[in-house]
């Protein structure tokens, strides 16, 4: 990685991919910095906020599932593009929204954006190797998870900046309209710049892309069983519409019927993909196979970091308020050092999977530090010096994001072929944990008790998921190294960055 402040080659792919990510990343969060001004405007409740929040997390489980299978169809270059230029759609609905239902329509179009991640993961796969891919998908994802920062330091500003457009009051509409066009122009500028292989490699399709191709008929099962969650969720969230009375117990039941036929298709496709495999007509060789049960241990990790992520960015300056007795200025920083941890710790977890010699223990250890990090959280509270708050904050988050990137350093390793499906599958799963843990704590009491028991929840299920990688997960090999380059390199690219 001598070569990563350059723009050329490799570097260029990885650096224009990043920042695609982190402008997906700003548009996701950008109403959580805005939030008590649109709050105070549309005079919206708690409980409505709440619900704003896991609406916002809420389509992106299936649409990184579909946006998987799309991805190993027609490659990052043009999936990519697409969903950026499409980012300004629902964030101008969302900025004209006029009451509650209007902003809840918009936020569910809008987490369709959370699935970009998914589509670099791919994209990075192809022009970085084996060895060093760990560190590079953890750039990718840790430099572009900071977008959700980035819009907590910026956004209120120039909302504030803009205030002479609205009869000086806090433009928070203008704001997020000027997320999704910026985003939305980067994603010409992307498709133009960019392209989905090294010149000489040849883009590896899935032979369906109906759905994930799996190379034994146990795994067939299994795949079935871990695709559950992705729907079961969505029933999850109507019905927590429901307790709010958006929609009523007609309206959810219908949704029921639908999910459960969502999931009858989506059974249906996984057979054709694999239709030729359960009939017979088909034998994957030794070095073709790979088991599905490696994929769903990185689903469940990803539920132990980055799902608590999700769920953790929207309450931790609250917490610190009641919990540490912190004004919301100091708070709102203390929790900002939090997200502000992806720039090192991301990039570190895939780092430490790339050298350490064991992808497998280095993230069984850092899902590990992720329990502690939130136990520790659970056990103190007033009178703790604000020095020790801050270095248990970037302790805590620094295991958190590392777990995010030893995670991605291992999944464009299990089969390069359906890698978008696979990283597809595995962020899914992060949106599950968060749809999840979000309605928990909804249910939990009031106050800083009902948080503490959050912490002990996330804590406990990080060290349980650790012990299952720990004693299930099996090392992997990189598939992506084994794809030769076929024709010479043009002399414009340097041969140092082939791949």
């Amino acid at each position: 990685m001598a070569g990563l402040w350059s723009f050329t080659g490799r570097y260029k792919i990885l650096h224009m991919t990043w920042f695609a990510f982190f402008l997906t990343f700003v548009v996701w969060f950008n109403f959580a910095p805005l939030a008590t001004a649109a709050k105070a405007e549309l005079g919206l409740t708690d409980p409505q906020l709440r619900t704003l929040a896991i609406c916002n997390v809420a389509l992106t489980v299936p649409a990184r599932i579909v946006v998987g299978m799309i991805l190993d169809r027609f490659g990052p270059r043009l999936t990519y593009s697409c969903l950026l230029i499409y980012a300004v759609f629902p964030c101008l609905a969302f900025a004209l929204a006029q009451n509650f239902e209007q902003m809840v329509y918009a936020r569910l179009a809008l987490s369709i954006v959370g699935c970009g991640f998914v589509i670099g993961i791919r994209m990075v796969a192809e022009w970085f190797t084996a060895k060093d891919i760990g560190l590079a998908e953890g750039i990718y994802g840790g430099w572009g998870n900071f977008g959700s920062a980035g819009a907590a330091f910026t956004l209120p500003a120039i909302a504030a900046g803009l205030s002479f457009l609205a009869a000086g009051q806090f433009n928070w509409r203008l704001a997020i309209a000027l997320t999704g066009v910026i985003t939305a122009v980067y994603g010409v500028i992307y498709y133009f710049n960019v392209t989905d292989t090294p010149p000489g490699k040849v883009y590896q399709r899935p032979p369906s892309n109906a759905g994930m191709e799996v190379t034994s008929k146990r795994d067939f099962w299994f795949l079935l069983v871990m695709n559950v969650p992705l729907v079961g969720v969505l029933g999850l969230i109507a019905w927590r519409l429901t307790k709010l009375k958006f929609i009523d117990n007609t309206v959810l039941l219908l949704i029921g019927v639908f999910l459960v036929g969502l999931y009858l298709y989506q059974a249906y496709n996984i057979w054709q993909a694999n239709k030729p495999l359960m009939t017979g007509a088909k034998r994957y060789a030794p070095e073709e196979r790979y088991k599905f049960a490696q994929v769903a241990n990185l689903e469940l990790a990803y539920v132990a970091c980055f799902g608590s992520e999700l769920a953790v960015v929207s309450m931790l300056p609250t917490y610190f308020e009641r919990g540490f007795g912190l004004t919301a200025a100091v708070a709102g920083a203390v929790a900002g050092m939090y997200a502000f941890m992806n720039i090192v710790a991301r990039p570190g977890g895939g780092w430490l999977s790339d050298k350490i010699g064991s992808r497998k223990w280095t993230l069984a250890a850092t899902i590990g530090g992720t329990g502690i990090g939130y136990l520790l959280f659970s056990m103190f509270g007033q009178g703790v010096p604000i020095i020790f708050v801050v270095l248990m904050t970037m302790l805590a988050s620094f295991f958190v994001m590392a777990a995010e990137g030893a995670t991605y350093a291992i999944v464009p390793l299990v089969k390069a072929r359906i890698t978008g499906q696979i990283a597809g599958n595995v962020g899914a799963y992060g949106n599950v944990g968060a749809v999840i843990y979000l309605t928990v704590y909804s249910l939990l009491p009031q106050g800083v008790a009902g948080d503490k028991l959050f912490f002990q929840m996330l804590g406990c299920v990080a060290l349980i998921v650790a012990f299952i990688n720990a004693f299930t997960l099996k090392e992997v090999t990189g598939d992506h190294a084994e794809a030769p380059v076929s024709v010479p390199v043009p002399m414009a690219v340097n041969q140092g960055d082939r791949r």
